[in-house]
């Protein structure tokens, strides 16, 4: 994520036929008027939420620098759920950056998170719990490690799917323009960098994981079978509907244009997203993305956009307004907008009036029942509710 690139500064610290949806017009607005964003609490440079599953009483708070803490009953609690700081190289993108609950937490009690090694390697690694509040650190078990070219566009998204499957969000390694390799990473079937990966956690036969059968590229020669789509610069946030299982991917962009990428439930394997050849909409470079899923909305670095921030389908029934509505924003502006999303297009899509600008917005959440939070890395995490 470019976005959090930009902290030493801003906090001392193809083509139009390609589907995407109509530009929004300079007024173009969706009322929040019975809305307000309720604090949660303040936190150490937070970037994600997410609750065990079922859980109605907790949600855990990433923090870049290598916490997860526990929110109990809305209240922050003293002791962290988890602090493996020691572990993490922490600062400009790199970090603790993702938590995902395995689907049988409540009998299993393992998790798993994402994060930059000490050696600027990325992990994602596999924890249990000790207690319903507290993560044993002694517990990891390294699942997937992968070695990275540079400091930025790590990735970072975990997420379970509608398949009881772990889907893992990579950058394309970094620098400028995908500069690793003779296509890039993100177009390097061979390579693990700018990808979503489909793997199942679960050790066993001697592996630290194991790869679906069914994943696209098994029987590729010289692919890796991890990989579920490809083509993708820094997807940071990416999210399933927790309705109809249809994903949807806030992929970070180069110099001009932010992208947010949708498929219908079962229809993302193998799918290119087109980067290094396209950026969003528009030509990067004139080599072949074959196949390539245009993005069914754009933003454009002039309006203001620099670093996009996918959220989430809103389901909470309380927020009637936005209900079905893809919740997302940017890090730069701190806009809130949210649109329709269908098969190759998005409509209606506009900024949520009467939100304030969020410092910051490193990412959204999602608890188990669904609620919305709004993360900014300057401290702040905040709930989405009715007034």
């Amino acid at each position: 994520m470019r976005a959090l690139a930009l902290i030493p500064v801003m906090a001392s610290l193809f083509v139009a036929a390609c589907g995407v949806g109509q530009p929004e017009s300079q007024g173009a607005t969706l009322s929040a008027s019975g809305l307000r964003l309720v604090s949660v609490g303040s936190f150490d440079q937070p970037l994600y939420l997410a609750s065990p599953p079922g859980d109605r009483r907790r949600q855990m708070v990433v923090e870049q620098p290598g916490r997860i803490v526990l929110v109990r009953d809305g209240k922050k609690q003293p002791r962290p759920f988890l602090d493996i700081r020691s572990r993490v190289t922490a600062g400009g993108e790199q970090g603790l950056l993702g938590l995902a609950f395995a689907p049988d937490y409540s009998r299993s009690g393992l998790f798993y998170v994402y994060y930059t090694r000490r050696d600027g390697r990325q992990a994602v690694s596999e924890f249990r719990r000790s207690t319903a509040d507290r993560a044993n650190p002694a517990s990891e078990r390294q699942v997937l490690v992968m070695a990275d070219p540079e400091g930025n566009h790590n990735g970072g998204q975990l997420n379970f799917g509608p398949d009881g499957l772990l889907y893992i969000g990579t950058g394309d390694g970094g620098g400028a323009g995908d500069q690793h390799g003779t296509i890039g990473n993100a177009q390097d079937l061979g390579s693990l960098l700018g990808k979503i990966l489909r793997i199942d956690p679960s050790a066993g036969a001697g592996k630290a994981y194991s790869v679906p059968s069914s994943n696209p590229f098994v029987d590729r020669a010289g692919a890796r079978p991890e990989i579920w789509a490809y083509g993708l610069r820094n997807p940071w946030r990416f999210s399933f509907d927790r309705k109809t299982g249809d994903l949807t991917i806030g992929d970070v962009g180069q110099d001009e244009v932010e992208e947010i990428d949708f498929t219908l439930r079962n229809e993302s394997s193998g799918s290119n997203f087109g980067w290094r050849p396209y950026e969003g909409d528009r030509r990067f470079t004139d080599e072949e993305a074959p196949g390539a899923v245009p993005p069914v909305i754009t933003k454009n670095h002039d309006r203001g956009w620099c670093s996009v921030t996918g959220g989430y389908v809103v389901r909470d029934p309380k927020l009637t307004g936005l209900q079905g509505r893809y919740l997302y924003g940017d890090f730069c502006n701190g806009e809130i907008w949210s649109a329709r999303l269908a098969a190759g297009s998005a409509s209606q899509d506009r900024r949520v009036a009467g939100l304030p600008e969020v410092e910051q917005l490193s990412s959204f959440g999602e608890d188990a029942q669904g609620r919305i939070y709004v993360i900014s890395l300057a401290g702040r995490v905040s709930r989405l509710a009715a007034r």
